[in-house]
């Protein structure tokens, strides 16, 4: 086993050889005249060796001493810099936050929350990972997102999912669409559509499955996409229709038309993902506040 270093005894040693006095010493170090001695006796002792001779006038350092002091100040500087260097590292942390969110939510609820929260914490540098909800739980499991906005959805033990809202799915046709004028449609109005999925967004993809039913078997499934700008885009053409979020409807800013389903509820719940049993920090937990008060106002 390592020897254990007495380090109160060494800094007493250290600080009485640079003050050249018992005195100065004891008042540097906030200590009694009486304490300091023993600390000195108590080195010593384990030293096995004078280090100091101590006269009614002066400290002398004993041969001993003067070959420990030129390591011991060397060893304390060490320390001192290491310290140094962990508190900055601890300080970048804290003023560094990172979090993890659906693209369409951060692009659509999050630039103006974002810009509120900087103003009010200068100091604090977000980073925002705008992924799927997959990868969400990956940055959030592992602590690279400190937390994250996303979907139900079955998570690992240790993650915590926190519902807020839940969001419509819309029907997405173009403006010459033949489907355009109705006020909603049914499932069976999508028989014989080309579709387009995005092949990206698995959770959506297979809740959109899943909601369709039966129907699924009947559609043309043309497209596959990596992201819903193409998919809005196929859309505008003419080229496809495609089932979203009621809130991707709306960052075609009226482009598209989105219509409601009459005949089944057809919804994603959003929430916030915490590592179960791993507290956020303050700047992290203000945010997320401020972001389930934002969406659970439901307005952009």
């Amino acid at each position: 086993m390592p020897t254990r270093v007495d380090y109160l005894g060494l800094e007493a040693f250290v600080t009485i050889a640079q003050l050249g006095n018992f005195v100065r010493a004891a008042e540097h170090l906030n200590l009694s005249q009486t304490a300091l001695s023993h600390r000195i006796r108590k080195l010593e002792t384990e030293m096995g060796m004078r280090l100091l001779l101590r006269t009614t006038r002066e400290v002398s350092l004993t041969a001993a001493g003067q070959d420990l002091l030129p390591v011991a100040r060397r060893s304390f500087e060490a320390l001192a810099n290491a310290y140094d260097a962990v508190q900055m590292q601890g300080r970048e942390q804290r003023q560094k936050l990172t979090f993890a969110c659906l693209p369409t939510i951060a692009h659509f609820y999050l630039p103006s929350l974002l810009d509120a929260f900087s103003e009010a914490h200068p100091k604090i540098t977000l980073r925002i990972q705008d992924q799927p909800a997959g990868r969400i739980t990956e940055l959030v499991l592992s602590g690279e997102a400190e937390f994250g906005v996303t979907l139900t959805a079955a998570q690992p033990w240790d993650l915590e999912f926190s519902p807020i809202r839940r969001e419509s799915y819309n029907l997405l046709v173009g403006p010459g669409h033949r489907l355009a004028k109705q006020a909603s449609v049914l499932r069976s109005d999508l028989v014989g559509e080309r579709f387009v999925r995005i092949n990206t967004q698995s959770t959506n993809r297979k809740m959109v499955d899943d909601f369709l039913g039966p129907v699924a078997d009947q559609i043309d499934w043309r497209f596959e996409v990596q992201n819903a700008t193409l998919a809005m885009a196929l859309v505008l053409q003419g080229a496809a229709v495609t089932v979203l979020p009621s809130l991707t409807a709306q960052m075609a800013q009226g482009n598209l038309v989105g219509l409601p389903f009459r005949d089944i509820e057809m919804y994603r719940t959003l929430g916030i993902i915490t590592r179960r049993g791993a507290p956020l920090s303050d700047a992290a937990r203000k945010l997320r506040d401020m972001i389930v008060a934002r969406l659970a106002e439901g307005e952009a």
